[in-house]
């Protein structure tokens, strides 16, 4: 299966790379995470697959986990864990009989889709105090804010 997830990675052309014999990093672009990288890994009878998210919240994780595991009902190929730390991934198991390009398609769509979709409601849960600090240190310096502007309702009145 390895050889064949070279020839379907490729013929997709998307930006990956071996990692090992039987492991593959696909980078994966967003809109709202810019870059997603998904490790694929080839095991005996399954295909795994591992997607790093966010990291562990400063505030309000409880919330956040929340709103994952409720998202986890819709959600087809993966679904959202957290590790040892509470960073958030995307993680998933499928036989390897049932993989071709196909579902290697729908599989990274998958993760692209709920990790893109994710990404700006987690950090704000997760992190809007930091977030708030560093639109007050960006407007202070008159340092750019663009890449904030998701964030413009964290905006503080004054720098």
């Amino acid at each position: 299966m390895s050889d064949d997830l070279d020839d379907i990675l490729t013929d997709m052309d998307v930006e990956w790379e071996r990692t090992g014999d039987r492991s593959f990093v696909v980078v994966l672009p967003g809109t709202r995470k810019l870059k997603t990288n998904c490790n694929l890994f080839v095991e005996d009878d399954t295909l795994r697959i591992e997607a790093f998210v966010v990291r562990s919240p400063e505030q309000d994780a409880e919330r956040l986990w929340r709103l994952l595991l409720r998202r986890n009902a819709d959600m087809y190929g993966v679904s959202f864990a957290i590790d040892d730390h509470g960073d958030v991934y995307l993680v998933g198991r499928v036989p390897l009989a049932g993989v071709g390009a196909a579902e290697i398609d729908r599989l990274l769509g998958s993760v692209l889709t709920y990790s893109d979709d994710i990404f700006n409601t987690a950090l704000e849960i997760g992190f809007a105090e930091s977030i708030r600090r560093e639109w007050r240190w960006r407007l202070s310096r008159g340092e750019p804010t663009r890449n904030l502007a998701a964030f413009e309702h964290l905006k503080p009145d004054t720098p």
